[in-house]
């Protein structure tokens, strides 16, 4: 199906992702546990697509969405966190994630997501 790389400070968090998008198919690719190292593994790997974090230590999601969608227009990026979707933009109107998803959520709805940009 499509390569996947996972931001999240949560290893456990990680895991359940994984999981998950193995359980439909995907193939990771690489992990993150912060943004700055997502948007490293992103320039090296060039996966399918991203399921990015808000809320980590150094660089959160937020500057790392900006920073790979700037270098890379086309990259698709799956925000997967606590907060929902309207909080975020409070935060960034113009953060230019692809999709939200909010945790917790159940392997249906992640595959269900993934499967509308890939």
């Amino acid at each position: 199906m499509a390569t996947a790389l996972i931001v999240d400070d949560s290893k456990f968090m990680r895991k359940i992702i994984a999981e998950a998008l193995s359980s439909g198919g995907h193939t990771i690719v690489g992990e993150a546990d912060n943004g700055q190292d997502g948007i490293k593994l992103y320039e090296e790997l060039k996966p399918d697509f991203v399921t990015m974090d808000i809320t980590m230590g150094g660089k959160d999601g937020m500057r790392a969405i900006r920073e790979i969608k700037n270098r890379y227009p086309g990259a698709k990026i799956i925000v997967i966190s606590a907060l929902n979707e309207n909080t975020i933009k409070m935060n960034d109107e113009n953060i230019s994630a692809d999709l939200f998803i909010t945790k917790p959520f159940t392997k249906e709805e992640l595959l269900s997501v993934v499967n509308k940009i890939v």
